[in-house]
This record gives structure tokens, C-alpha cells and sequence, in this order.
């Protein structure tokens, strides 16, 4: 497939992954912690970005999101947290995970 092809496909997934996030009440999000499938996404990343990668199996982008820490399983303190401050998260569905990402200040107005 040429490169331009897998570029167009690129960024079609792009544009559908921006269209399936979500600004969401962390408390809607328990079912999916429970089940161990919600997965912490570090403010400095790009949500969509990092759903891309996972989307198109980039191992080696997400094992360096892991080990730097951007990237890991929501932990009970980090779930706590939340559920404690009445959270409202940005969140993609990356089967079989949810991505989960606190609203950056901007991102508060601008997904109202």
C-alpha cells in the first residue's frame, strides 16, 4: 500500500477516534474500573494520539508511554481521587480498554 494510502487511513482513524471521546463523570467509568479495563493517560500526551498508537498495536510507543509512567492502569488512589473531587474525565473506548485523561483547564470550557 503506498505511503500516501496508509496516511489517508491514518488519519481517517484519527478523526474517528476524536469523534468517540468523551467528556465523562468518572463515576460513570466505575463498571470499566472494576473490570481492570480503564486505563490512565498522562496530561502531557495526547488522548487521541495515544488511542491511535494503541489502535494500531505501536508496542514499542507504548511500552515508552509505560515506563516513563504516562500510560498505566488507573490505580485505586488515582480512582479514589476522583470519585472523591467528582471528576469529570476525557475518555476513549479503545476495545477492549476505556482511556481516561484529566481535563486539562482549556479542555473544562472548551468540551462543555
Amino acid at each position: 500500500m503506498p505511503d500516501s494510502d496508509i496516511e489517508k487511513l491514518e488519519a481517517l482513524l484519527r478523526q474517528e477516534i476524536l469523534s468517540e471521546t468523551a467528556k465523562i463523570p468518572w463515576t460513570e467509568l466505575q463498571r470499566f474500573f472494576a473490570a481492570g479495563k480503564t486505563i490512565y493517560v498522562a496530561a502531557a500526551l495526547d488522548l487521541v494520539d495515544v488511542a491511535l498508537q494503541i489502535a494500531n498495536d505501536n508496542d514499542s510507543q507504548i511500552r515508552q508511554w509505560m515506563a516513563k509512567s504516562q500510560l498505566a492502569p488507573v490505580s485505586d488512589d488515582q480512582a479514589r481521587y476522583w470519585i472523591d473531587t467528582d471528576a469529570t474525565v476525557w475518555a476513549v473506548v479503545v476495545k477492549p480498554y476505556v482511556l481516561v485523561q484529566e481535563l486539562k483547564h482549556d479542555q473544562r470550557d472548551e468540551l462543555a
